[in-house]
């Protein structure tokens, strides 16, 4: 890539360019591997399924709850206070503190109004979790709080001018056990925060392992590359002077150093393709090491060579006349005293 400054025409790193070029891979939000897949579909929607399979779930489960507890029946206000309660969860991954506001808030109208016990209070726990889970913990709690407070209201004293007629204040018994649920889907959701923080920090040092091991492979191989290349293609710079001092001088020797230049190339060639065979073939190491300082000598050898013969030729020029000296002759003039 091209780029002009100051009417000059610059070429573009290719480290910058392939930089830009990558494609950068999502942000990680966290969770055990075998969710990474799942959350990266469901990341850009809505969660419909699981949100549809819950409303399912509550509206039959709430059916079936309702027989024998004495309290208001099911109609049309209950179902539609359940849909509300369930059906804000679909923004549990986007704006997940009015999710849970909102669901607490419904299921707290829907016990207000003397409707039966049921399976909206796993409404509450995934609208809890997702709050929690996502860093609001705050809003979470204080939606949970809300809603035990306002159940204790409901339950042992605006019980008396709430639905249905004749109701009773509910033991204590029931207002314990649901703290203790309200406790246990707070833990929970606690815990699976710190699981996720714990699964994010591991993801990341593995990313981080994976990047140094690429670093250090990357590395190795301009090492490898460039003690392969560097014999043959100084023996080439070496042996192309030469060639050139002696082309019309001495043609033969210039043969000679073009033919070394052909051999250099060549071995260059033969060293580069098995380098990369070696890195295309999957293995710990190489099959055959690559050339090292044992081959200075070989290199010390041809260029002192090459260098003997370029001697030669400049020794056989004649010198170079000195340079004549210019002489400028000063005007002469006479100073009267």
């Amino acid at each position: 890539m091209i780029t002009t400054h100051g009417g000059r025409r610059r070429a573009r790193p290719p480290s910058s360019v392939a930089a830009m070029d990558e494609p950068q891979p999502p942000p990680y939000r966290g969770g055990p591997p075998w969710l990474s897949g799942a959350r990266s579909r469901t990341a850009a929607g809505l969660p419909w399924v699981s949100t549809a399979v819950l409303l399912v779930f509550v509206m039959v489960g709430t059916g079936f709850a309702e027989e024998g507890q004495g309290r208001r029946p099911l109609d049309l206000a209950a179902r539609l206070l359940l849909f509300v309660a369930v059906g804000v969860l679909l923004l549990r991954r986007r704006r997940p503190v009015v999710a849970v506001a909102t669901t607490c808030a419904a299921t707290l109208v829907y016990l207000a109004a003397g409707y039966p016990y049921g399976p909206v209070f796993v409404a509450v726990a995934v609208g809890c979790f997702s709050a929690i889970v996502t860093g609001h913990r705050k809003a979470a709690w204080w939606s949970l709080g809300g809603l035990w407070a306002g159940h204790v209201l409901v339950s042992h004293w605006l019980y008396r001018w709430l639905p249905p007629d004749g109701d009773r204040a509910a033991p204590w018994t029931q207002q314990g056990f649901i703290t203790a649920w309200v406790v246990a889907v707070v833990a929970a959701a606690e815990l699976l925060r710190v699981r996720r923080e714990q699964w994010a920090a591991a993801r990341a040092e593995r990313e981080a392992a994976e990047r140094r091991r690429a670093d250090e492979e990357r590395l190795r191989m301009a090492r490898e590359l460039h003690d392969v290349l560097a014999h043959s293609i100084s023996v080439i710079n070496v042996q192309a002077g030469v060639g050139l001092a002696l082309l019309d001088s001495d043609p033969e020797q210039a043969r000679t150093a073009l033919t070394t230049i052909k051999g250099a190339s060549k071995e260059a060639l033969d060293e580069v393709r098995q380098v990369l065979a070696n890195l295309r073939t999957p293995g710990d190491a190489p099959t055959s090491p690559a050339p090292g300082l044992d081959r200075l000598p070989e290199l010390v050898e041809q260029a002192a060579a090459a260098r003997t013969h370029r001697h030669r030729r400049e020794r056989g020029r004649p010198g170079r006349p000195p340079a004549r000296r210019r002489t400028r002759r000063l005007p002469h003039r006479s100073w009267k005293p």
